[in-house]
């Protein structure tokens, strides 16, 4: 399934802590049994579905009953899939938060919520329900939209900005490799004290995060190679050898490359499974 698409660009007071928001209608029909494995970008996500079931995931590929989530959930950064049920439509908003989100929305560390889904009424209790009731009785995607951002926008008044040193080596780490210790010097911390705050800010630790990162570059290079070449994509990604590429992908993906390529994906995050 293709992730519905923003309707407009983020409002500038958001774009320090949200890349992306998104609303859109119940996307498609039912499709019984139908699953994805959704695959790590290296970013947070906040959604509420609203007229539908709530999301349920599944623990492996031998789970039939799956596990359901409530209808606002935060999804902490993850350095491997997750399995989603996509049989059960709904409507939704949503975010893609960046590095530093969830101290400011939410109140604590990315590493707390990292590999999880977290019920929002977990974190903004009555207020998640409050957003929720608003959103399910605005019928229209775009005006849903702007209602969403003026509550995230509320949240986030007076929310302290990621310190620059670690903005700077998130970005960094999004674009290319780069040495972590080279990353504390220049931050002016040891090297204990920039891992800790580089995952309160991420959820994962930098050497962690530059994996995920390298994988989603890879994701997005196959999006326009039909026939890759696997071995010298592998160097130029900047992986060992095509072995390596292999075993990271199968980590990340629950899947081979070469299943990858031929489920031919309208999404380089989202593998329909089954």
């Amino acid at each position: 399934m293709k992730p519905p698409a923003p309707t407009a660009p983020v409002p500038a007071p958001l774009r320090p802590w949200v890349a992306q928001v998104w609303s859109c209608a119940r996307p498609h029909r039912p499709e019984p049994g139908a699953r994805e494995h959704g695959l790590p970008s290296g970013a947070m996500h906040l959604a509420v579905r609203l007229d539908g079931p709530p999301l349920r995931l599944y623990a492996d590929a031998g789970d039939m009953r799956g596990r359901d989530f409530g209808p606002a959930t935060v999804a902490g950064v993850r350095s491997g899939y997750c399995i989603k049920d996509l049989s059960r439509p709904a409507a939704s908003v949503g975010a893609v938060l960046r590095p530093g989100a969830a101290l400011a929305l939410f109140g604590v560390s990315a590493a707390e919520l990292a590999g999880q889904h977290v019920d929002l009424r977990e974190l903004w209790g009555s207020r998640a329900e409050s957003l929720y009731q608003q959103l399910a009785a605005c019928p229209d995607p775009q005006r849903r939209q702007a209602l969403f951002e003026r509550f995230l926008l509320r949240r986030l008044r007076g929310a302290r900005g990621l310190d620059p040193q670690i903005a700077l080596a998130a970005r960094t780490l999004q674009r290319e490799p780069a040495a972590v210790a080279a990353m504390a010097a220049g931050a002016g911390r040891s090297h204990r004290h920039f891992i800790a705050a580089f995952r309160d800010a991420t959820g994962l630790s930098p050497k962690r995060y530059a994996r995920v990162q390298r994988f989603r570059r890879l994701l997005e290079r196959l999006s326009a190679l039909p026939d890759p070449d696997w071995a010298g994509l592998a160097l130029d990604a900047g992986y060992a050898d095509q072995s390596h590429l292999i075993r990271e992908f199968g980590e990340f993906a629950g899947v081979s490359p070469g299943r990858y390529v031929a489920a031919r994906v309208r999404s380089p995050h989202h593998l329909p499974i089954g």
